[in-house]
């Protein structure tokens, strides 16, 4: 998946996928998140977990129901089913493709008629040391936005269309709902003014230029 960021026009998700096509039509009809994602060939494999997740932030429980129901329908899987929690009400499901996505809102009873409109898309990165990496971003030009310690960092991204976050790997797999364990490449490359580099754990940052 390859992740590009520009201070204009927000973050573009492109998933690496063995069939482009195919998947660009199950994510239209499951999530509609338009320009928000794109497609190209995977080139590298990966089994197990790969270390991140992606999230839609909704407002309202039956929008969760909306989005997980016309997901499965498409051929996702269910890892969590929808259930009401502490933070609210969420449910985990996978894609054909492998990609972990957390369909999730605060609120655990609908406030209004139901939706299908996605409030926030966020990366969450699954770390080995929170406190390490966050420092890691920050020394190459990326602000905190909220810190818990070394359980949560979520960056600022004012322009951006999707939210850039990380806890640790090892919660990252349990809010999943999957083994922690995973082999090969992360199959996600973030590119962004913040430069070419490779992160503490193995995420890859690709320069992009103004």
């Amino acid at each position: 998946m390859n992740i590009t960021t520009d201070t204009n026009t927000g973050i573009n998700i492109h998933l690496e996928v063995p069939d482009p096509a195919a998947a660009e039509a199950t994510y239209a009809a499951a999530f509609g998140l338009g320009d928000k994602l794109s497609f190209r060939a995977a080139q590298e494999p990966a089994t197990g977990f790969r270390g991140f997740m992606l999230s839609l932030v909704v407002a309202q429980p039956s929008t969760v129901d909306s989005l997980v129901g016309s997901a499965l329908a498409v051929g996702f899987t269910m890892l969590k089913p929808a259930k009401k929690s502490f933070w609210g009400y969420g449910a985990v499901i996978q894609a054909p493709d492998g990609t972990i996505w957390k369909v999730t809102s605060s609120n655990k009873k609908d406030t209004g008629p139901a939706t299908r409109e996605v409030d926030d898309v966020v990366l969450l990165l699954g770390v080995d040391d929170v406190k390490a990496s966050k420092q890691f971003y920050v020394d190459r030009g990326l602000t905190v936005a909220k810190s818990f310690g070394g359980k949560y960092v979520e960056f600022a991204s004012p322009k951006s269309a999707v939210k850039l976050a990380m806890y640790p790997r090892k919660a990252a797999a349990k809010d999943a709902g999957v083994a922690v364990d995973g082999t090969g490449s992360h199959q996600i490359v973030i590119g962004g003014n913040a430069g070419s580099f490779v992160d503490p754990d193995g995420f890859v940052w690709e320069g992009t230029v103004d």
